[in-house]
């Protein structure tokens, strides 16, 4: 009886471990089946993944080549509305936003509740290398956006560096014959003085030549004008330099020197030659051989150079400078006359550029160069012929609202002739725009002092300065519409003045 148990307890037993053995071999090849399934899923996924990466690359590479069509193309276009500009004589007008600076929200005591409200919120923003975006708002109106156009756009972030890389070509143009005029343009404490000359020091306003690369155009341009005489082959480069400020419509000699030597600002007049051409009698022109000296020079004047402080700017320029390069090219007579491939021509340019040195730059002494000749170094020579080309460099006193400045007294009244000279500035472009019979050049010392460069022959480059700060939103848009009136002047293709061209032997 108990075997009979037996035996059906092992039979049920073996009956279990054959079903239990059944049932691991179903699941072990169900758990396989899922192992195998998520090896290939997860290999379809490394397969798509590469095909993604691949995608991917050659997408980058793509966008990379669109890219570099976009940038070629964009010089392409540049190039061309350069060209453009030359046989329109165009002014050019490039525009630089200056970054948020601390002053910005130490003038709150000054500006209207309004304005306060806004204080040290930027409105103006470079969209791109060439737009100005704005926002313009007004309690209970919906914002609106405006843009403006000019040949280059500086964001608060580029280096002077970056400015002056736009600015060299103009340079280039000077020694090919071409007059040139650089001027900073906007209200005070719009970063115009540190773009056209640098940081400058608190106890004489000079400018600080310690860092390189804080250098404004001023001391970047004569670098470059002196290099440039430098790869030029053996020749005669007569190099001088005259600075002026024009201040309560008044014109003054900054570099003008008293009985014992010592420099002080002299009142000059300016008066329009029986050729139709501004000039300034008695003006002081000193002679430089290199950038150092010119650079000297200019400092010195900028510490005679009238500022006053305001509640927008500590250090606010009450006058406008203007700082100019003459460039004398010196040509010996015997490449004349003959030589030449048009008589008319030669006979054009002996009548303009035929003259003998003035007794005055025979008397100044300067070292020898092989670049740069002094007057007196040529002394031999009865009569010579000279090519003058020159580059002014204009740093526009800044357009101000006295109810933000808060000037009073004298510098209220250096306030009205600032703001009365920049008006006529805008007249003057206006009547040239629209081609008016009489262009009012008279009716400021500013206007007919820059004659020449404003209407006459010279490639002149405005350059916008604004802040992108909300309370300064009325003074940036007269700024910008100033550079939009000024980009519509056409004055004609602007003339080079030619250099003699010596004939093949025969």
């Amino acid at each position: 009886m108990n075997a009979k148990r037996l035996k059906q307890d092992l039979k049920s037993l073996r009956s279990f471990a054959l079903e239990l053995s059944k049932d691991f071999q179903r699941q072990s090849k169900t758990y396989l089946y899922q192992v195998l399934t998520a090896v290939q899923g997860i290999q379809l996924q490394n397969e798509a993944m590469q095909m993604f990466q691949i995608k991917a690359f050659d997408l980058e590479q793509s966008l990379q080549e669109v890219t570099e069509r976009y940038e070629k193309e964009k010089q392409k276009r540049r190039a061309l509305h350069n060209s453009l500009v030359e046989l329109r004589g165009n002014i050019r007008v490039h525009c630089r936003i200056r970054p948020l600076l601390p002053f910005d929200t130490a003038a709150g005591h000054s500006v209207s509740q309004d304005r306060q409200r806004n204080s040290s919120e930027k409105v103006a923003y470079a969209a791109d290398d060439e737009t100005v975006l704005v926002k313009c708002s007004r309690p209970g109106h919906a914002s609106i956006n405006k843009t403006f156009q000019f040949e280059r756009v500086y964001s608060p972030s580029e280096s002077q560096d970056t400015v002056f890389v736009d600015v060299a070509p103009l340079l280039t143009s000077l020694l090919d014959g071409y007059n040139v005029c650089v001027m900073a343009y906007g209200q005070t404490g719009s970063g115009k003085t540190y773009t056209m000359l640098g940081p400058q020091l608190e106890e004489n306003f000079a400018y600080s030549t310690e860092d390189a690369s804080e250098l404004g155009i001023i001391p970047r341009a004569t670098q470059e004008v002196f290099r440039l005489i430098s790869e030029k082959p053996p020749g005669s480069y007569w190099v001088e330099v005259s600075v002026v400020e024009v201040y309560n419509n008044e014109i003054f000699d900054l570099l003008a020197k008293d009985s014992c030597g010592k420099v002080f600002g002299v009142k000059r007049d300016v008066v329009t030659t029986r050729e139709g051409k501004s000039d300034v009698p008695l003006l002081t022109y000193e002679t430089v051989e290199n950038a150092s000296e010119f650079l000297h020079l200019v400092n010195k004047g900028l510490q005679l150079r009238v500022r006053h402080p305001t509640l927008v700017h500590a250090h606010s320029s009450r006058s406008h400078l203007v700082v100019t390069l003459t460039i004398t090219t010196i040509v010996s007579g015997d490449n004349f006359g003959t030589s030449w491939e048009d008589e008319q021509t030669s006979q054009r340019l002996n009548k303009e550029v035929s003259c003998t040195f003035p007794q005055k730059m025979r008397e100044n002494k300067s070292t020898s160069s092989s670049r740069a000749s002094s007057p007196a170094q040529l002394e031999a020579t009865e009569k010579m012929k000279q090519v003058k080309t020159r580059l002014q460099l204009v740093d526009l006193a800044g357009s101000e609202c006295v109810g933000m400045s808060g000037v009073t007294g004298a510098a209220l009244r250096e306030t009205s002739f600032i703001n009365r000279s920049l008006s006529a500035l805008a007249d003057v472009l206006g009547a040239i725009a629209e081609q008016r019979s009489h262009v009012p050049y008279r009716n400021s010392k500013l206007t007919h002092l820059l004659q020449d460069s404003v209407g006459g022959d010279a490639k002149l480059l405005v350059m916008l300065c604004i802040s992108p700060d909300q309370k300064y939103l009325t003074e940036s848009m007269q700024s910008l519409g100033f550079g939009t009136r000024a980009r519509q002047v056409q004055r004609g293709q602007v003339k080079k003045k030619s250099f003699p061209v010596p004939s093949k032997a025969k």
